[in-house]
């Protein structure tokens, strides 16, 4: 039933319901019933603010005990108005909706008043069929009077509403951006990781063959391991740097860098074949690394998974699209029939760029990675 108030507007309303009253009591021919009905009109006008409903409930009193001693309309009634508005504007949802009632409940009690009960009491009542057409006028004027304080506290409460609502988007659409960034980073965490870890896995296990028989082949391997570890490290910390600091930029891998890449893969052991067109100059940054994770997912997939024979890539630029395609031996556990994310990975990284990836075995025993990239498409 309270709203929280700051000290200020605390102290401003009940200013405001003091100057009100000695406003009225200054007023020339003021009776003691007038002075009563303000005091008690100045307690709703200072509490309207900080328990709307208690306010509308001593404005009722109010005009209760105005009718009681047969007051005609005073000054002092301007005080209702400010109550139905806080109701309408800051009220619960059962204190907007009895504000709303009293408008047409008072503007009925007052026409009754000033057309029945009030000549009745002074003696003067004399009730006709002209009178109707008064009282209908009289209720009408006041319901009009009463419904646009209401309506005024309504228009203010929807546009707090609208700007609350507006800041909770915001909210939310900041909260989505950080965590979509954060996917992001998880996912190229796992491109960078699982893809250095195996290759640092297959060197590891060429080494441990050849270092008795061939210790060339063990340094060099140990080489491609120590380089690898090097680089692998060095992507996890701008990506852990990135978690620090949302705001902070780091180059991200591009089509430039896929030479790099498929000779890690060749160290690692794999026979890699690769066809590649000539990328067109302008290609979307966007594109490049969904092209650049996407090969560097699939071949880890093949180093892990695959079965012997190689792998092949295939990667054709389109001015409106890119295709490209790794396809490799299956082996006893096929990439992307795990429990892993690597594929769900790839399908992500494309469809982030209005792309589409397929990634299933084939007839001739093959297992086949397909992602049709649009050149240009929204991230």
């Amino acid at each position: 039933m309270l709203r929280p108030l700051t000290a200020r507007q605390l102290w401003f309303d009940v200013g405001l319901a003091a100057v009100y009253f000695f406003a009225v009591a200054l007023v020339p021919g003021s009776r003691g019933g007038e002075l009563l009905v303000a005091a008690v009109l100045a307690v709703a006008l200072g509490v309207r603010r900080r328990a709307p409903g208690i306010a509308l409930a001593v404005a009722w009193g109010a005009a209760i005990l105005q009718m009681a001693v047969a007051l005609q309309p005073i000054p002092a009634d301007i005080a209702i108005f400010a109550v139905l508005y806080v109701t309408a504007a800051y009220g619960s949802r059962v204190e907007f909706w009895l504000g709303f009632a009293s408008s047409f409940v008072g503007a009925a009690a007052i026409a009754v008043y000033l057309v029945i009960a009030l000549p009745a009491r002074e003696g003067t009542l004399a009730l006709s069929l002209s009178d109707l057409p008064v009282a209908l006028l009289v209720a009408v004027a006041a319901t009009f009077g009463l419904l646009l304080a209401w309506t005024a506290g309504a228009l203010v409460r929807t546009v707090q509403r609208a700007r609350a609502t507006r800041v909770a988007q915001q909210l939310a659409e900041a909260e989505a951006s950080v965590e979509q960034g954060r996917v992001r980073i998880a996912r190229d965490m796992h491109d960078v990781v699982a893809h250095s870890l195996a290759v640092v896995i297959a060197q590891a296990d060429g080494a441990r063959y050849a270092a008795a028989s061939d210790p060339d082949a063990a340094a060099s391997a140990l080489e491609t391991i120590s380089s690898t570890a090097r680089a692998a490290l060095a992507d996890v910390r701008v990506l852990l740097t990135q978690l620090r600091h949302r705001e902070g930029e780091s180059p991200q891998p591009t089509i430039a860098d896929l030479d790099e890449l498929f000779a890690q893969v060749r160290a690692a052991g794999l026979d890699l074949r690769v066809r590649i067109d000539a990328p067109p100059l302008d290609a979307p940054a966007a594109v490049q690394l969904a092209v650049y994770r996407i090969l560097q997912e699939a071949l880890t997939n093949v180093l892990r998974h695959g079965g012997p024979g190689g792998a092949t890539v295939v990667l054709s630029w389109f001015p409106e699209r890119v295709e490209l395609s790794v396809a490799n031996a299956a082996g006893p556990r096929a990439a992307g029939t795990g429990s892993g994310h690597g594929i769900i990975g790839m399908r992500e990284r494309a469809a982030l760029v209005g792309g589409s990836l397929t990634a299933a075995p084939h007839d001739d025993g093959t297992f086949r990675v397909a992602a049709t990239l649009p050149i240009g498409a929204p991230v």
